[in-house]
């Protein structure tokens, strides 16, 4: 069995990550790094947590909250949805099971090339796009709803291009929702034992977390906002905040995913939800 550190591990070794830095890193330097790096770990990826998130399922979040039970959406029959940051594209499936019009997008094509195959498997055949979510290649007013569930947001150098990006996709009153690590966790070391309780990391230090190679090249590129500059980017690119939900960990959920386990859980929220809506200029 292929566990998350296994995962990441592997990947590690296929990129010659030799250490980690923080430092700034700009639009282009992150898209490389994270392409590479989604390709080189798609398939651990999927070998340790496919079977959770399932072909036509859509799991928000590592504690499990499903949108078939909190309905974060809203009613999606008929409605045109796009997906950022699909990876496999399970939400995606999902969509189109309750009635939906989905489109998949993401940033890499190993991903990409699991979601080909869960189509397959399927017999769902939803449309994907590889694209970066900086750069949506989709027409203007040409969505009802847009959501993504840990997809490219933690990833990309400017929240409020994407924003403003999909200010412009989604249709008057259009619903956003899009589920990131909780800030929060910022400060903790990314460990779901007891070394993961104590705070060591400022709230307030935007400065990326960069894995590097020999040469300093970034194969992985992480970003932190605080609460408030979700918030204040969401305004910015033209939406208003309807709801924030931060998921309690569930009794009896026992699945530890990466730093997500049940004795963090029980202390403080891993995951933060923004429901939003397309804001009339």
């Amino acid at each position: 069995m292929v566990t998350a550190q296994d995962s990441h591990d592997s990947a590690e070794r296929r990129l010659g990550t030799v250490g980690i830095a923080h430092r700034q890193v700009g639009r282009r330097e992150a898209v490389a790094a994270n392409l590479a790096w989604w390709d080189a770990d798609a398939d651990d990826y999927q070998a340790t947590h496919g079977e959770f998130l399932g072909d036509a399922d859509f799991v928000w979040c590592p504690e499990g909250v499903r949108e078939a039970d909190a309905a974060l959406l809203g009613d999606v029959r008929d409605k045109d949805v796009v997906e950022i940051g699909c990876g496999q594209a399970a939400c995606a499936r999902w969509l189109a099971k309750a009635g939906a019009h989905p489109v998949a997008l993401d940033l890499s094509g190993g991903m990409l090339r699991h979601a080909k195959q869960a189509n397959a498997r399927t017999g769902i055949d939803i449309p994907l796009i590889q694209a970066s979510a900086e750069e949506l290649p989709l027409a203007a007013a040409s969505m009802d709803l847009a959501c993504s569930a840990f997809g490219a947001l933690p990833f990309v150098s400017s929240p409020e291009t994407v924003f403003a990006g999909l200010h412009r996709v989604l249709r008057p009153g259009g619903r956003w929702v899009f589920a990131v690590t909780h800030p929060m966790r910022w400060i903790f070391p990314d460990d779901p034992g007891p070394n993961g309780l104590t705070a060591t990391q400022p709230y307030f230090d935007r400065t990326p977390y960069v894995e590097i190679d020999e040469e300093g090249r970034a194969t992985y590129v992480e970003y932190h906002r605080t609460l408030g500059d979700w918030v204040r980017a969401l305004t910015a690119g033209g939406f208003v905040l309807e709801d924030l939900i931060e998921p309690e960990w569930p009794e009896g959920h026992l699945r530890e995913w990466g730093q997500w386990s049940p004795l963090r859980g029980k202390l403080f929220p891993g995951t933060a939800i923004f429901r939003t809506r397309r804001a009339d200029r």
